[in-house]
């Protein structure tokens, strides 16, 4: 009786201790998968400006840091909400664009990134997963001799027979095969959370790169469409510039016929002609460029470009307002990169952090195994199934893992700074687009001004020198004028075009 109550005690304090064990276990299972959830910060956007919102003056300098939206700027059009194939109006631009955003070489690259950047992303959601992998079938078979370290092992004496193992090349393993294994990781600490958080920030930046690239693409086709249209009517002012020196020529080679003129006349009037002829190829070539570019653009080779428009007739959407709020310029495509940028830092950061924290891992089999084929074929004497748990604990590289932890950190700041930086950037563009087509606007009206004046002087010059009251010298003088004010009146009104759609850009439009 006192033998069985000490057995019976034995097995009582295991029990306990077993239950003890298992309290334990999972008490520390809770434990850590509380702990867990705070590895990590989540991302919140930081504060990166401070002051009082007031308005930005047409010269691009605000009274304050911020910007204030008024019920007037409120119930009219945004900007950058109008669909650029409205703002631009103009059926041979949008065609074009509409060709570059399909064709263009960049554009598709970007669209084969978003790919990867999606395929990243469904890959981070199936880490989540146990992975599963299976062996069919498998043969095994080892040969040994005498000399091998392990001679005469209990696999050979199990294939050969009790002192019957040959001395060369005996069979020291036979066997067959077949299995199913699965292995999957506890993601305890959030280290799977945050990798998919940094693969879909990752694809998020993809897709604000390919909606920058869009703005950047109808920018430089409208830019470059602008160019053309400038220098086909420069073109055809140099032209008419050409025919006016030549009548000059014709009228100052009769006066010099009848002896009312010198040869020196002649020659300068002719060289003043020439020059204006030069004119003509010089800007063809211009063109022939421009062309070439836009059809790079529009990815195709060179080939005439059919334009039908001119430069006068160009018009934009005007039903909107330009004093626009600074939370407007969340919508430029570079600014959203920016801060995804460092959504992923942020989540890499939480990568490092997990690592540092051990690793749970479960891995199991189940198949058949034998070294028989008879017996390999009899599921009931040949089936195993093994489950293996693992929690992994680095020790000595754990200061490697702090390292990387704190660089973390530290590319995580940087992120934040790149993200004001660009922000800041933002702002000043949209600042100086403002500027730029205030001032160009003010520019033009002037060089309006002046082209009426050149043009009446032109007029009156041919006139006196007709009734030989002025000099064929004064005469070129008041051409060379003309032209001068004619091609830059052009020039500004091309810039003009440019800096409206550098502001629809700016002011994050065109990606919608």
């Amino acid at each position: 009786m006192q033998f069985k109550f000490k057995h019976i005690t034995l097995q009582h304090k295991q029990y306990r201790g077993a239950l003890l064990l298992r309290r334990i276990v999972f008490t520390l299972l809770v434990g850590t998968a509380v702990v867990g959830c705070k590895v990590g910060n989540p991302y919140k956007r930081p504060v990166l400006y401070t002051g009082t919102p007031t308005y930005y003056t047409p010269g691009g300098v605000p009274t304050d840091t911020l910007l204030l939206v008024t019920q007037e700027v409120k119930d009219s059009m945004l900007l950058s909400e109008i669909p650029w194939g409205e703002y631009l109006q103009d059926t041979v631009l949008v065609g074009l664009i509409e060709e570059a955003l399909v064709n263009n070489i960049d554009m598709q690259k970007a669209l084969q990134n978003l790919h990867i950047g999606m395929e990243s992303l469904e890959q981070s959601k199936a880490n989540f997963l146990p992975s599963v992998n299976s062996t069919p079938g498998g043969y095994r078979s080892d040969y040994y001799s005498e000399n091998y370290n392990n001679y005469g092992s209990n696999r050979a004496r199990k294939n050969h027979g009790e002192g019957a193992i040959p001395n060369s090349f005996y069979t020291e393993r036979l066997e067959y095969s077949s299995a199913l294994q699965a292995s999957w990781e506890a993601d305890i600490w959030g280290k799977l959370r945050w990798k998919k958080e940094a693969a879909r920030a990752q694809y998020m930046k993809s897709v604000a790169f390919k909606k920058a690239l869009q703005t950047a693409i109808i920018s430089e086709v409208a830019a470059t469409y602008y160019n053309l249209l400038m220098l086909k009517a420069q073109i055809a002012v140099a032209k008419q510039n050409f025919q006016l020196n030549d009548s000059t020529l014709n009228i100052v080679r009769l006066q010099y016929d009848a002896g009312e003129t010198t040869s020196l006349a002649v020659r300068q009037t002719q060289s003043r002609m020439l020059k204006s002829k030069t004119l003509i190829p010089e800007l063809q070539c211009a063109y022939a460029l421009e062309e070439n570019k836009l059809n790079q653009l529009l990815g195709r080779f060179p080939q005439p470009i059919v334009i039908t428009s001119e430069l006068d007739e160009v018009r934009f959407q005007d039903i909107y307002e330009t004093g626009v709020p600074l939370d407007l310029i969340k919508n430029r495509p570079d600014v959203a990169m920016a801060e995804y940028e460092l959504i992923r830092r942020n989540a890499k950061a939480g990568v490092a952090e997990a690592l540092t924290y051990p690793q749970l891992t479960i891995d199991a089999s189940l198949g058949l195994n034998s070294r028989t084929l008879d017996g390999f074929l009899n599921p009931v004497s040949s089936g195993f199934a093994i489950l293996n748990g693992a929690i992994f604990q680095p020790i000595f590289n754990n200061r490697k893992l702090k390292t990387n932890y704190r660089v973390a950190l530290s590319e995580k700041e940087i992120a934040q700074l790149d993200f004001k930086d660009t922000l800041i950037d933002a702002i000043g563009d949209v600042s100086g687009s403002l500027a730029t087509l205030d001032k160009l606007e003010e520019e033009y009206a002037i060089a309006q001004e002046r082209i009426q004046v050149t043009r009446q002087g032109l007029k009156d010059a041919g006139l006196l020198f007709k009734s030989g009251f002025a000099n064929y010298l004064e005469v070129i003088a008041a051409q060379t004028d003309a032209l001068e004010s004619e091609l830059n009146l052009i020039a500004i009104k091309k810039q003009i075009l440019i800096a409206n759609v550098e502001l629809y850009r700016s002011l994050g439009g065109g990606w919608q």
